[in-house]
């Protein structure tokens, strides 16, 4: 919150006008064998200018990363206005707008937000919003098995985010819902259309597709998308929205689109913050928004003719009969579905697909410049938005910690999640790397992996 000073005049009239003489004296009830004593250990008070210092100084500690971390969370450019406007007051303290008379502007807010992102998902319509992209897909599992009223089981690709598969599980498995995993191509790193038929003739509510995928490889989302409408089988997309600005949207996928969409909207404005928070998106066809969990805002005229917005949709228990509610989801994320909305409105449809088309090309370069090392190479054919897989000769948890001690945090390990991959390591490259920074990783690398397999000299044979 902004520094607000408050003189010595300025308390002493506003004790006067609540008519106590200290400040003391509004914590009179307490006894005083209850009340604290001083902080043991804590210095003197200091000035701002040395407190200032002093905080640069701990942050200091935490050093400055390079980081090409990718896997859900992305490093991207926020301009300084969105957090700045964001910041607001009033923005900063709104809640979920019950009294919509009273509520307008964050109304307003949540409306234009939902019609960017049905803009970019090309979906009918969108909520707004709910926790995360893992509890997303959760929802949406448990969506179309309501849609679907008579199947309990959906296929989840294995190219899916381990973290939402892992949460989707947990949510829906004491629902009776099965969780099918369907393999992928260990060559292209995508699923096979073709291997759909496996499941051809059995009753699933739901095939989730993700574009693009954990591995940063792109799914071929119009086939996968044409076998699920010719099984009877409703498309959950799984979607970046970065790189929607660029890629067909889930809407106009195959024949037909997506039935919903989700994802998370943490590329949208929000800094990584150690995880959080963030906010999930979600989008439907209209013939399902009934079965939609969360809240849709609405625009509407009042009786003398001006604009005005409302919650037009309200799916939790407290707002209909419980044995009809689709959700219990008590708030959004109306803080960060803020700074989403001034990120996608400061940029705009052009400058987004500009962020999108710089990380594809930073990708691709470093790419390039890691795969020309002896021991590196790619380790799917398939093609990628911002994230790839390499293969290393060297064990990769040894070769993070090397480039760690470099400052440089050189991707994921795929070890324990996909232990089949060996010693695979998935990088990421967003519009924020420069070419010095691309550089830097290569230099350190090819040193680390030189380092690790130059051969032994030759021992020198006595002569006879």
């Amino acid at each position: 919150m902004p520094f607000i000073p408050h003189t010595e005049d300025d308390i002493r009239a506003m004790l006067a006008a609540i008519g106590v003489a200290a400040i003391d004296d509004l914590f009179d009830e307490i006894p005083a064998a209850l009340r604290g004593g001083g902080l043991a250990g804590v210095p003197p008070g200091v000035n701002e200018m040395e407190i200032t210092r002093l905080m640069y100084e701990r942050a200091e500690r935490d050093g400055r990363w390079l980081s090409f971390i990718g896997a859900g969370a992305y490093e991207h450019h926020i301009p300084a206005a969105v957090w700045q406007l964001a910041t607001r007051g009033e923005f900063y303290t709104s809640y979920t707008p019950y009294q919509a008379e009273a509520s307008q502007g964050t109304l307003q807010v949540l409306y234009e937000y939902q019609s960017m992102m049905a803009s970019l998902t090309a979906m009918d319509v969108t909520n707004a919003s709910l926790y995360e992209g893992a509890s997303a897909l959760a929802e949406a599992v448990l969506m179309a098995v309501r849609i679907h009223k008579s199947a309990r089981r959906v296929l989840m690709p294995a190219t899916v985010n381990p973290a939402y598969r892992k949460v989707t599980r947990s949510l829906v498995r004491h629902q009776g819902i099965e969780i099918i995993e369907v393999p992928y191509c260990t060559e292209c790193g995508h699923v096979i259309p073709a291997a759909l038929n496996a499941y051809a003739g059995k009753e699933y509510a739901a095939l989730v597709i993700p574009q693009t995928n954990f591995f940063g490889v792109l799914e071929p989302a119009d086939e996968l998308t044409a076998w699920a409408k010719a099984n009877g089988v409703l498309v959950i997309a799984v979607a970046n929205p970065i790189a929607l600005a660029i890629l067909r949207p889930p809407g106009e996928w195959g024949a037909g689109g997506a039935d919903i969409v989700v994802g998370d909207g943490q590329p949208l404005g929000a800094p990584l913050s150690s995880g959080g928070p963030y906010f999930g998106f979600m989008g439907c066809r209209v013939s399902h928004v009934r079965q939609m969990p969360g809240r849709i805002v609405g625009r509407t005229v009042d009786v003398d003719g001006r604009t005005g917005y409302t919650l037009t949709l309200q799916a939790r228990e407290q707002h209909i009969r419980r044995s009809r509610a689709t959700s219990n989801i008590c708030t959004n994320q109306g803080l960060m579905v803020t700074a989403a909305t001034i990120y996608m409105a400061l940029l705009g449809p052009d400058g987004l697909a500009r962020v999108a088309q710089t990380c594809h090309a930073n990708a691709l370069k470093l790419v390039q410049q890691l795969t020309a090392l002896p021991g590196v190479k790619r380790r799917f054919s398939g093609a990628v938005f911002h994230e790839c897989v390499l293969q290393l000769s060297a064990p990769v948890a040894d070769v993070l910690h090397a480039l760690k001690a470099q400052g440089i945090l050189g991707g994921l390990a795929l070890t324990q999640d996909y232990p089949e991959l060996g010693d695979a390591l998935l990088v990421c490259a967003t519009e924020t790397k420069h070419d010095a920074d691309l550089e830097r990783y290569r230099e350190n690398l090819q040193r680390i992996l030189g380092r690790r397999f130059r051969p032994a000299p030759c021992a020198l044979k006595p002569s006879l």
